[in-house]
């Protein structure tokens, strides 16, 4: 075997001869003849004019590679790819493959240079007799050098230069293959061009395409096997299986041209061959994996793609991005929990149907760190709307693939009574409030550009219960809207929106939050990923984390970057623990008594919107957070929660205890199984007063729902509004929120 730099002793002088040929005939060196295009009027060029033999360095980037996406244990969920391809060493392909190729493609390949002069001697004469290149004389080095050139490039000018049907380009081509053999052995070759080469139904590589066709890895390939891989490089299109029955006639046939030739070199015997040929192409057509659609977690891969694909410490274009991810043979580890991604999609399943109308959506994030642990919904990801598949992540914001989002309701009071608490109010102060509130002034309310928005002709209602004294804990665990308001007024719309912000919270669609009085009963939409975040920061005394869902990228070579959280504490950690001591009494005193809480330390708020649009429910521990929505992506405002059947079961009406309650409750209890609870920090009461909220009497029993009326529900926490009413607008748009 020759090694590399011995190769180009004899080439040159053969050459000459071959260039000596090829003007005698006026005609350009057999080596340099080109794949048939058939017809005349191909291009001439002259030997002694336009021949340089010297060889050009290729340049050559790793081809694109298959990225792997993994789960916080490493077992892969998804893949990302421009070309399904596995690169492999060549031991790690079988004999017979490599065998087949080289007896097919180029049976002279570990006896000659970049160049088979006699195989090209032989074209030559065939494209003089047909007046025309009527056939190629490429080695496999420079069938490498071809495909390297192809994969290089980016645009379609570019890919047709490399196929382009010129005596020039074939010309560079083989200077090129003359730097390659000199750079590598032959056996280096062999690996590289198994590795690059498409042999069609999508698969790129040999591995790949032994999975495709066969449902085998290359190194387990049979004679039949291997020999219809070799077929199928020559046209990969016009053999293309997965095409139909004539591409599949085409590629026997094309097997069976490999296997008599693999005879005729005494490669393998006849009677081996024969065997071979009587067997059936045998396509599998194993289905390559990648992509969203076919990932058992498609919206948590919606959003890994996507903060890859619009995130610039990966990229600075947008289309470098796209590169670093498809073609980047990365493996990408990510924050994702299987057993609590189970519980979420288990919990979901049970109260409603993909085929309902709305949709119940659910993300769940540590504290403390910001990692996704979940990302589940009640529909499939998909485009087939017959099949009640949704078409965007319905989890996440628009920035990770998701939509407008929903209104979060009373979930917002939260950050009022955040605000309030941080102000010096202790949970026991309170003032009375009336069954409406009107804005006493336009000057009332302020947002963050100092403006006058508080309208005086607007009315808020609080149809759930008699007016009279509330407090920061009764007013919250009856989440009285009244109250709320009221309250907000004091402590200022400003102050309110920016302990929002710190938390995270911004609309789900990306525009600017709405700023308005009614700020507080959640008139904007919201995604879960980006409340459940803001809530994870309660459940960790105030440390806001930014939602993360990449832990570690290892790159084809090796290199590993590990990603870490992204924190900054943003409450005073006391006002944390208040507010949870607080949100803590919804579950034993307030709207979600009647659903029960989950055996440990837990909080969290109710959130249902004017005339049932939508309903939510976002809690927390200190190990997990979540958050849940429900509406009907139709449109939450034309397609409200009245009267509807969801999960089999019918609701006069939807808030936040009657489906987004117990499935956050379902979800943490099987979620959290196995891990020790951990306790919140108590109350600092000297500072906040109080004794905790075991101590604190239980509400009058009017007080204890989430809109008008007494809730009823039933032992599995489904229910609905006995004796209620309907609440005003309290929404600029006719959309505010309450409960």
């Amino acid at each position: 075997m020759q090694e590399p730099g011995e190769k180009q002793s004899s080439v040159l002088s053969k050459i000459a001869m071959l260039a000596g040929v090829g003007v005698a005939a006026g005609a350009v060196v057999a080596g340099l003849a080109l794949p048939a295009v058939g017809g005349a009027g191909f291009g001439l060029i002259s030997a002694t004019n336009e021949i340089n033999l010297a060889p050009e360095e290729l340049v050559e980037p790793p081809p694109a590679e298959v990225t792997v996406v993994e789960d916080a244990k490493g077992k892969p969920i998804a893949r990302f790819y421009e070309q399904y391809r596995e690169v492999v060493e060549l031991d790690q392909i079988a004999p017979i493959m490599k065998t087949a190729i080289i007896s097919i493609e180029d049976y002279r390949f570990y006896e000659h240079g970049p160049i088979d002069i006699e195989g090209t001697i032989r074209a030559l004469a065939r494209n003089l007799q047909a007046g025309g290149v009527a056939q190629g004389g490429s080695s496999i080095t420079q069938q490498y050098v071809k495909q390297v050139l192809l994969n290089a490039a980016d645009t379609e000018a570019d890919k047709n230069k490399a196929l382009e049907a010129s005596y020039a380009r074939k010309l560079k081509e083989l200077r090129y293959a003359m730097a390659v053999e000199k750079k590598y052995t032959k056996d280096q070759i062999l690996a590289k061009y198994l590795n690059i080469a498409y042999f069609g139904a999508g698969a790129y590589g040999v591995e790949a395409a032994a999975k495709r066709f066969f449902g085998v890895r290359a190194d387990a390939l049979s004679l039949a096997q291997a020999a219809t891989l070799a077929g199928a490089v020559q046209d990969p299109n016009a053999t293309d299986p997965n095409l139909g029955k004539k591409q599949r006639e085409r590629l026997l046939k094309r097997r069976n041209v490999v296997l008599d030739r693999m005879a005729e070199l005494g490669k393998v015997s006849k009677e081996d061959a024969d065997k071979a040929k009587a067997t059936g192409l045998g396509y599998k057509g194993t289905k390559l994996p990648g992509g969203c659609e076919s990932s058992k977690y498609p919206y948590f891969c919606i959003y890994v793609r996507n903060e890859i694909l619009k995130n610039p410490d990966f990229g600075k274009k947008a289309a470098d991005r796209v590169k670093f991810l498809n073609r980047g043979g990365l493996t990408i580890k990510t924050t994702l929990d299987a057993g609590m991604q189970a519980a979420a999609d288990k919990a979901i399943k049970k109260w409603v149907y993909a085929s309902d109308n709305p949709v119940a959506a659910e993300a769940l994030v540590q504290p403390g760190t910001g990692a996704i642990k979940a990302m589940a919904a009640s529909r499939p990801y998909g485009g087939d709307a017959d099949k009640h598949e949704m078409a965007y992540n319905v989890v996440a914001d628009a920035a990770h693939g998701g939509g407008i989002g929903f209104q979060a309701g009373s979930t917002f009071k939260t950050f009022t009574l955040i605000t309030a608490l941080s102000k010096g109010m202790k949970v026991n102060d309170g003032f009375n409030v009336g069954a409406g509130y009107t804005a006493p002034g336009y000057a009332s309310f302020k947002n963050c550009a100092g403006e006058s928005i508080g309208d005086p002709n607007h009315t808020v209602t609080n149809d759930e219960g008699a007016p009279g004294w509330r407090t920061l804990q009764t007013g919250t665990w009856g989440s009285v809207n009244t109250f709320f308001m009221t309250l907000e007024q004091r402590v200022g719309l400003c102050d309110v929106v920016k302990t929002a912000k710190s938390l995270g919270i911004h609309r789900s669609d990306g525009n600017k939050l709405q700023e308005y009085e009614t700020f507080t009963l959640g008139i904007n939409e919201m995604d879960p990923v980006t409340v459940a975040n803001a809530y994870a920061a309660i459940g960790a005394r105030g440390k806001y984390c930014a939602p993360m869902a990449i832990s570690q990228i290892t790159d084809r070579d090796g290199k590993v970057t590990t990603y870490k959280p992204k924190c900054r504490q943003v409450l005073d950690p006391e006002v944390a623990d208040a507010a949870a001591d607080v949100l803590s009494g919804v579950f034993t005193k307030g709207t979600m008594r009647g659903v029960g809480g989950i055996g440990r330390d837990a909080a969290g708020k109710t959130g249902t919107t004017d005339s049932y649009a939508t309903a939510w429910f976002a809690g927390f521990t200190p190990d997990l957070a979540g958050a849940v929505s429900i509406g009907d992506p139709r449109g939450s405002q034309s397609h409200k929660l009245n009267g509807v059947t969801i999960g089999g079961q019918y609701y006069g009406s939807v808030v936040g205890a009657s489906i987004s309650g117990p499935i956050w409750k379902d979800t943490m209890l099987a979620a959290l199984k196995g891990i020790p609870p951990t306790k919140f920090t108590p109350i600092n009461t000297s500072r906040f007063g109080g004794c905790g909220q075991s101590c604190q009497p239980a509400p009058p029993p009017d007080e204890d729902d989430d809109g008008p009326g007494d809730v009823w529900q039933d032992d599995n926490g489904r229910g609905g509004w006995g004796n209620h009413g309907r609440e005003n607008d309290t929404g600029r748009n006719g959309r505010g929120p309450f409960g």
